[in-house]
């Protein structure tokens, strides 16, 4: 049950005053203050206030996963110094019950609670600190109250003079930021620094981006132009823009050196963090931007069940993401095709990609998207030290789930005369737009996703056939049959070249290759009895001094081609014969480059797909 707050926020008609006081008359807020006096150190000092606390013991945790991160990370790991007082200043006192929280007891209502926090990770899961910008996540930032989740929240950031805010939290004009409940605050992340500021009209919403880079305005503004395209792009996809809950959407970006990675989105907003620097990365970091903008429908408002609400204390599993990162994925570089920030070329070589991750992973071919989504909390950023065999049992949700997408797609524009644009509008409408308290009024299940595709292709017996065969299961997919109709043709990448396989090798300065990874099922190392950790000696009886070398000694050789190889496997020397395979990467390629006849019904097919839909 939501905050009955939330719902008189979103109903005041009145200027934010309003609002203010409908708060301040429901339940006193919880508040925060983050200062960075050490902020060189990647040390922030942050104290939470809170008042109107029932006698006895207050517990105050910190939060053990993420919005969008599934796996635990373990927050409270990075805070120290750790003291409370009440409302007179009085030091109270705190003990340790479980490694997340602190039970803070003999307040008098009021507990105001200080630490220092640690950070120097920007991405999208922790805290970056230092002396030029601070980038937080929330969950990795602010302790919360347990029985106090409910309550309206006020944020203050005693930062620099020169660092401006970016935030989906809504500002006051006077410095603090304001969260109707706990949830909201959790999903808002925060840059602070000096910011660059783009912001546009679209549909009647504020789109903005707020950039920390080192780079020229003109790299920036040519950026965003093409940023822009891509939010008309994903707007034409479902019909229209949410409703975005303060009428703004925030692209919080920072591609500054040091910066890790990454892509988070959230409600109102996205977390873009990259070491690109415009001027040399601008399409990879665009790629993120596609894909976190189309999040603001699937997954923040088109949500699973299995995700609502969000749950701070434990890993969150899920079933269904294989379509709300994999469909996600496909779209992310779908837009940048329709947008024109692709050619025809770029894109293919990245559904080249998904084909090759799918027909060349043994773990496709035992598990289906519906239980790899459900090992995330194994794999989300988890941290183990136990070697592992995904290699060869799993494959990212993120890529069965896009290669899904694509049969889909193909499937119902060859045979249904309609397309995954309908199916993504009709989930919307159904379970995306209506929204109460910033929340999904109908989160879904996989049987309301199987209805709707029925729905769209009025063909029930095709929707439970693909989701038994391929979503449910893990039925290979024809991908030839699948691609022809657009005039593409899947083939050998490097036809009659011998190979090791697809297994990680490293290069050693004393001509030795080590196998970096588990080796592949059924990849010649494999076969041969090599594993992770071996050492090759010599192959064929040469010394390996480096990549080249490899390559030319297999470029002598054709697939079933015999030979010796020597090895140290856990400190003892062996030899093994070696079975070359056929190279086994795959290429998805136009008709026009093997010049097989492209048909007008083809190039027709092939415009409908990657043309732009936006007005």
């Amino acid at each position: 049950m939501r905050n009955p707050a939330a719902t008189l926020l979103l109903a005041c008609a009145l200027p934010f005053a309003c609002t203010l006081n409908t708060l301040a008359q429901a339940q006193s807020p919880v508040q925060y203050t983050v200062a960075f006096p050490n902020a060189v150190h990647h040390e922030a000092q942050v104290t939470a206030v809170f008042t109107e606390v029932k006698p006895g013991t207050l517990q105050v945790r910190m939060a053990r996963s993420s919005p969008g991160r599934y796996a635990l990370h373990e927050f409270a790991k990075n805070v120290y110094n750790v003291q409370a007082t009440d409302s007179k200043g009085k030091a109270l006192s705190i003990s340790r019950s479980d490694p997340y929280s602190w039970d803070v007891s003999g307040h008098d209502g009021t507990v105001r609670f200080t630490y220092t926090l640690f950070g120097d990770r920007t991405d999208g899961t922790y805290a970056g600190i230092d002396f030029q910008h601070a980038h937080l996540n929330m969950p990795a930032t602010l302790a919360y109250a347990r029985g106090l989740e409910q309550r309206p929240i006020e944020v203050r950031f005693d930062a620099p003079a020169s660092w401006q805010v970016a935030t989906q939290l809504r500002p006051d004009g006077k410095g603090t930021y304001f969260a109707p409940h706990l949830q909201y605050l959790m999903d808002s992340p925060t840059s602070l620094g000096a910011q660059k500021v783009r912001s546009w009209q679209e549909q009647g919403r504020t789109i903005e981006m707020s950039v920390l880079h080192d780079g020229t305005d003109t790299e920036l503004d040519a950026y965003v132009d093409q940023a822009k395209k891509v939010v008309k792009e994903a707007a034409a996809v479902f019909g229209e823009l949410p409703a975005y809950d303060f009428g703004r959407y925030t692209f919080v970006a920072n591609y500054l050196p040091g910066t890790s990675g990454d892509g988070m989105e959230h409600r109102n907003s996205t977390s873009i963090t990259s070491a690109r620097p415009l001027r040399t990365g601008a399409l990879d970091n665009l790629g993120t931007v596609s894909h976190e903008f189309f999040h603001s429908w699937n997954v923040e408002r088109i949500r699973p069940k299995s995700l609502e609400p969000f749950d701070f204390d434990r890993a969150n599993m899920s079933e269904a993401l294989w379509f709300a990162e994999g469909f996600t994925q496909y779209y992310g570089d779908l837009l940048l095709r329709r947008a024109g920030a692709f050619t025809d070329k770029q894109y293919l070589e990245e559904v080249s990609g998904l084909v090759n991750a799918m027909v060349n992973s043994p773990g496709a071919q035992q598990y289906s998207p519906v239980q790899m989504s459900q090992q995330a909390p194994f794999v989300d950023a988890a941290v183990s030290i136990d070697p592992n065999n995904r290699s060869n049992t799993y494959l990212s949700y993120y890529y069965i789930g896009a290669v899904n997408a694509l049969a889909l797609d193909m499937l119902l524009r060859q045979n249904y005369k309609t397309d995954l644009d309908a199916f993504m509008r009709a989930v919307w409408q159904q379970y995306g737009k209506p929204q109460r308290d910033y929340a999904p009024e109908h989160p879904y299940t996989l049987p309301d996703l199987q209805r709707v595709l029925g729905q769209v292709s009025r063909d029930t017996a095709f929707a439970g056939r693909f989701f038994r065969q391929h979503l449910l299961g893990h039925e290979q997919l024809k991908f030839d049959e699948l691609l022809a109709p657009a005039g593409l043709v899947v083939r050998k990448a490097h036809a009659g070249q011998a190979s090791l396989g697809l297994n990680r090798l490293t290069f050693n300065p004393d001509s030795t290759v080590t196998v970096a990874g588990t080796t592949i099922i059924s990849s010649p190392l494999y076969t041969a009895g090599l594993d992770r950790e071996d050492q090759i000696t010599k192959l064929d009886g040469q010394r390996i001094m480096n990549r080249k070398t490899l390559v030319d000694l297999l470029a002598n050789h054709k697939p079933g081609d015999v030979l010796p190889v020597e090895y140290r496997s856990r400190g003892q020397q062996r030899t093994a014969q070696v079975t070359l395979a056929e190279d086994p990467l795959v290429e998805v390629v136009p008709y026009e480059t093997v010049k097989q006849p492209l048909t007008k019904k083809m190039k027709a097919f092939r415009a409908a797909w990657l043309g732009s839909k936006a007005k």
